[in-house]
């Protein structure tokens, strides 16, 4: 079987080396980053959002994704940081008036430039195809090149007029190391969110508890004056209600609560006041004084 009829074979035809390994095309992985989805790796086409690494998706496969976690992805674990829809911002982008969409080159009989971007940046002009870095603003979802933003300095943004810090910036499709950065400054910004959130709870907590103890201090002044000004109502005045409420409620000055004063023992009242009253001595009779009441009766007659 072979080698007949003179031929002669060689050794890389007989002797089999190790595979070569496949090297990745860069060109063919620009073009799936700036022009697919990360997530479910089709087309990109608007709405398109990015998440605070720097990732773009559409975002259809977003909401899909977080609607039911548990079914089955190529790429789960690009999203994974990914909690709600509010971890990822929607983009304002610039179309590029040189691509023609998906109409162009139907026959394949021309050349078809890979490098034509859907979207361009609106101050400079460069197409965003993996040549140029882009950012984008968490504030506004506003994006554009680095070139623009270093050469054109400025604080507010330059499409919509929002003012952005530089901590608002995230790179686009960035490097491994650009990725960890900006992975770091995500972890630190929720572990802010998340101590700021503890701590106003904490503070709402506070607050309620001492407007329940402000209220239960208000309700045991009303109750304890309530009781002081019982019997007549020329009686002493009590303490006012405005006073600081102490830990330990104090028993009123004054007569036992619920005991009756008698107005004869008052020595601010005068003995002409005092004999208005059926406790005065004046009004008091002795045995003889006191007649014997008969009651009659129908019977009797």
């Amino acid at each position: 079987m072979g080698c007949d009829g003179g031929t002669i074979p060689k050794r890389h035809e007989l002797v089999k080396g190790p595979k070569k390994v496949e090297k990745v095309d860069k060109i063919a992985e620009l073009a799936a980053k700036w022009k697919h989805c990360a997530l479910s790796q089709e087309k990109l086409k608007r709405p398109i959002v990015a998440c605070e690494l720097g990732r773009l998706y559409n975002k259809d496969a977003i909401i899909e994704y977080l609607l039911d976690k548990s079914a089955e992805r190529p790429n789960t674990e690009v999203v994974a940081h990914i909690r709600s829809i509010k971890d990822v911002k929607e983009l304002h982008l610039t179309d590029n008036p040189a691509w023609e969409g998906e109409r162009r080159n139907i026959k394949g009989d021309c050349y078809e430039d890979v490098h034509c971007a859907m979207f361009i940046c609106p101050v400079v002009g460069l197409e965003m195809n993996g040549k140029h870095k882009f950012l984008y603003l968490q504030t506004c979802g506003c994006v554009f090149s680095e070139r623009a933003l270093r050469e054109v300095k400025t604080e507010i943004c330059h499409k919509c007029g929002d003012p952005f810090q530089e901590d608002d910036l995230v790179m686009l499709n960035g490097s491994k190391e650009e990725v960890e950065k900006l992975q770091k400054a995500m972890e630190e910004r929720r572990l802010k969110a998340k101590t700021a959130k503890k701590s106003k709870k904490s503070k709402d907590a506070k607050a309620s508890k001492s407007s329940d103890s402000t209220g239960s201090c208000d309700a045991s002044e009303t109750k304890s004056s309530s009781l002081s000004g019982e019997g007549s109502s020329d009686s002493a005045p009590g303490p006012s209600a405005s006073g600081e409420c102490s830990k330990t409620i104090k028993a009123p000055a004054g007569p036992v609560a619920g005991s009756k004063r008698s107005i004869q023992d008052m020595k601010d009242k005068s003995e002409a006041y005092k004999s208005l009253f059926t406790s005065h001595s004046s009004a008091k009779r002795t045995k003889d004084q006191i007649s014997n009441w008969v009651t009659h009766t129908p019977y009797h007659f």
